[in-house]
């Protein structure tokens, strides 16, 4: 995948706005296990000072699902950088089952992991799993989607800034339609990342003062094929809709096959979200629109990083975001990533 960017920059989401888990310190002073802080000191200690790291443990990371390339990306890249620091990892996949990904989270307990990373398959239901981890000493973090249950603690998050993506979308798409139209959104309320991706569109909107009418909202799951179906009954109930908001790719990639079938090509706008290879290639053949593009193997690696610094008994941020940046089909003409070789 290309990286368009050669130096992210991440940000910390300012105090007040709502996307982690209950008590954000992080680190021995702040929010999170404080005894699974001390353990990783003590550890540092034993093993003659600071400067030398804890190592040798594992890590157990539960994403939503491995049918999307973007979790299985974050996987590869947190399974990169915990080798650089002496850990193994253990990876499953929760595939949008609340229930499943529990059993998981205990699985992991039982194996006595050093820390649990999540992205969960709901951002409520998920409290519980938490809270088991919180109960048994063991620090969880976020990737990609935050928890959302208050009376769970996580000690860092580290994800996307979606609100500012979700704005970037409603950008690209006032731009494509010349700001006026109706327009539809395929959503995934059950998780976090999705919600501000949705209320970033929606405030975007609002704050132009555009005259873009949202004429329809509904759940396509996250998956294509889902999406699809979706993307067919809006443009059926829809004749004259100009635009869809995709909020991911395999969602997109629904929505263009609809388009297609409906021959409507040409016609919607698509926008959708993540800078999967295949969202990309649609970009390039000019069937989605834009996308605002994320970096999944900085997300990965930024959440083993913080995991070491908690360990290492150091302080934690309670979130880090990582920027989106808006990809259109000049910037598609030009990725090497897409060219034959």
């Amino acid at each position: 995948m290309s990286r368009p960017m050669t130096i992210l920059t991440v940000s910390l989401l300012a105090a007040g706005l709502v996307c982690g888990c209950g008590d954000k310190g992080g680190g021995p002073a702040g929010g999170g296990d404080a005894n699974g802080a001390a353990a990783g000191a003590d550890a540092n200690k034993a093993a003659g000072g600071g400067a030398v790291k804890q190592t040798g443990g594992v890590i157990g990371i539960s994403v939503l699902t491995m049918t999307n390339p973007f979790f299985k990306e974050i996987v590869d890249n947190v399974r990169d950088e915990a080798a650089k620091h002496g850990y193994k990892v253990v990876a499953v996949s929760g595939e949008f089952d609340a229930a499943r990904q529990y059993t998981q989270v205990k699985d992991f307990l039982v194996q006595k992991v050093s820390a649990i990373i999540l992205t969960p398959c709901d951002s409520q239901a998920v409290g519980t799993a938490v809270k088991e981890a919180n109960l048994a000493g063991v620090p969880v973090f976020t990737a990609d989607i935050a928890c959302l249950a208050t009376d769970a603690k996580v000690v860092c998050h580290v994800a996307t800034d979606n609100y500012s993506g979700g704005r970037q979308a409603a950008k690209a798409m006032m731009e494509a339609l010349g700001n006026k139209g109706k327009v539809a959104i395929i959503d995934h309320p059950e998780v976090e990342s999705v919600i501000l991706r949705t209320k970033g569109f929606r405030d975007a909107l609002r704050e132009a003062n555009s005259p873009i009418e949202i004429v329809k909202v509904l759940p396509g799951k996250g998956s294509k094929d889902t999406s699809f179906a979706v993307a067919r009954e809006i443009l059926n109930a829809h004749g004259d809709l100009a635009g869809i908001f995709a909020i991911n790719d395999p969602s997109a990639l629904g929505a263009v096959a609809a388009v297609e079938i409906a021959k409507r090509t040409g016609k919607i706008v698509i926008i959708g979200f993540d800078g999967q290879p295949e969202g990309k290639k649609a970009i390039l053949d000019g069937k989605i629109h834009a996308d605002p593009i994320q970096f999944p193997d900085q997300i990965g690696r930024r959440t083993v990083q913080m995991i070491i610094q908690y360990l290492d008994g150091e302080r934690t941020p309670a979130e880090v975001l990582i920027p989106t940046k808006l990809y259109y089909k000049a910037d598609a003409e030009q990725d090497a990533s897409l060219k034959e070789k």
